[in-house]
């Protein structure tokens, strides 16, 4: 580092409160890389923790005086590469911005980014309310992550995703100026949708300071079916025909190697031989809940199911839904992992599940697949050796044939999980030219000087 850029960091120091800027290398380490691990990440020159909207408007400003680049980071929860780190720039943590004000006459919360999904929902429960969006990795990914990438989760097949329950957002730009987007207000419809243009986009635009949420009433107890199949095709077959027929609360699947993986790591007695597994909810009041369990069991006997369980015991039926939330960290113990997140319309779901069978078989490479299958949106997790070179490069050939398969298939590169860095080559294949140049020049128009998470979605 130059003397003139020591200059520069004690400069940013003066901004700030003590202890806010890190720059020891085995602490500025922790923060190179998301969960993705993407193996490309640069070394910041450091680490800023923000505590206040003041303090992020400091550093924006600091970082265009100096032309440095700036990665936002909520939790680090990321599968995406959107919060790798890059060479010279500094990564700005929203971590400690953990504030929270809820309003139960409204059914609204007020959040900062760092605190995380778990806690959010926590806060409401205590005034008899709910915060519906909940990732898998829901105990530990901040609000402010799942505001940036958009995050969905295994309720949202019926409940919607992040961007279905943001109100208001505080946003700071490039050039450091806060600006406060929507709010407290259940309609609105003043001006651009400039809200929604911030949500999922992985701080390029802005680093999100604020967060104004939807909150409604509790969830009603649910009722669980779980279903096990001898073929995956019966098992996509059972889930066209239960969402043709109502939108159950949850509708989840997991296929051979992602149910081995599970039952190693937490012995729930699941059925090894199974080639696919569905777990199905209904949380509808009283008669409906039955009724909607019956028509759910129905779809999967009639598909040709080996086993069907139903159980309303609310307790035993989250036990199935944390075993799918645990399923990519249990396959993760088989070797490192390259993560999907590749989405059809629903008619097509067969054809995406089968034809990943058939990549993973080209590639000679494990391909878990795990998936919210009541909205199509699959997460293909291919499990790789990296001390194998040749294992490795297949791995990477089947990660992008996969995505290729799913813009064949009318659908997305990403669901839930964003775009990031290691998507980014197959953003233009899937919304075209002329999409990839309006986003472009949205981005020139809010960060001119490009300094704004820098390699990430463009």
């Amino acid at each position: 580092m130059t003397h003139s850029f020591d200059a520069a960091l004690a400069e940013l120091r003066d901004l700030l409160a003590d202890g806010a800027v890190l720059v020891d290398p085995d602490v500025t380490e922790r923060y190179r890389q998301d969960w993705a691990k993407d193996p490309n990440a640069g070394t910041p020159i450091a680490v800023v923790r923000a505590r206040t909207t003041a303090d992020v408007q400091s550093v924006m400003k600091w970082a265009g005086t100096h032309g440095v680049s700036v990665v936002p980071r909520g939790a680090g929860s990321g599968l995406s590469g959107g919060a790798t780190a890059v060479d010279g720039g500094i990564v700005l943590t929203t971590e400690l911005m953990r504030d929270i004000t809820v309003d139960p006459v409204t059914r609204i919360a007020v959040v900062q980014p760092g605190l995380l999904n778990a806690e959010v929902k926590k806060a409401a429960a205590e005034h008899g309310l709910w915060y519906p969006p909940d990732p898998s990795s829901f105990e530990m990914c901040s609000i402010g992550g799942n505001a940036a990438t958009n995050a969905g989760g295994l309720c949202c097949v019926k409940y919607g995703v992040t961007t279905d329950y943001v109100l208001g957002l505080e946003v700071v730009l490039a050039d450091g100026t806060a600006v406060r987007l929507g709010g407290p207000r259940l309609k609105d419809v003043a001006g651009l949708s400039l809200t929604k243009l911030f949500i999922g986009s992985e701080g390029t635009l802005g680093i999100i300071t604020e967060i104004t949420v939807r909150l409604i009433p509790a969830q009603p107890p649910a009722s669980t079916v779980v279903a096990s199949f001898s073929s995956v095709r019966d098992a996509t077959t059972a889930i066209l025909a239960i969402t043709r027929s109502l939108r159950p609360a949850m509708l989840e699947f997991m296929d051979r190697a992602s149910i081995g993986a599970v039952e190693d790591a937490m012995n729930m007695g699941l059925d090894r031989d199974a080639h696919a597994m569905l777990i199905a909810r209904s949380d509808s009041p009283g008669a409906d809940r039955d009724r909607e369990i019956e028509i759910m069991a129905s779809a999967c006997t009639a598909a040709g199911a080996s086993d069907v369980f139903t159980t309303d015991d609310p307790e035993e039926g989250e036990a199935f839904a944390a075993a799918r939330r645990f399923a990519i960290p249990a396959v993760e113990r088989l070797g490192s992992l390259l993560l999907e997140d590749v989405g059809v319309p629903l008619p097509a779901l067969p054809d995406l599940v089968e034809g990943i069978e058939r990549i993973s078989e080209k590639y000679d490479v494990l391909v878990a697949v795990i998936a919210h299958a009541g909205d199509g949106n699959t997460h293909p997790l291919i499990v790789f050796d990296p001390s194998d070179a040749d294992m490795e490069r297949r791995a990477n050939l089947a990660f992008g044939a996969i995505m290729d398969l799913a813009i064949s298939l009318g659908g997305t590169i990403t669901g839930e999980h964003g775009v990031g860095r290691l998507k980014k080559a197959w953003l233009p294949d899937q919304v075209g030219e002329d999409v990839m140049k309006l986003t472009q020049r949205i981005k020139t128009a809010l960060d001119p000087d490009g300094i704004l998470n820098p390699g990430a979605v463009l």
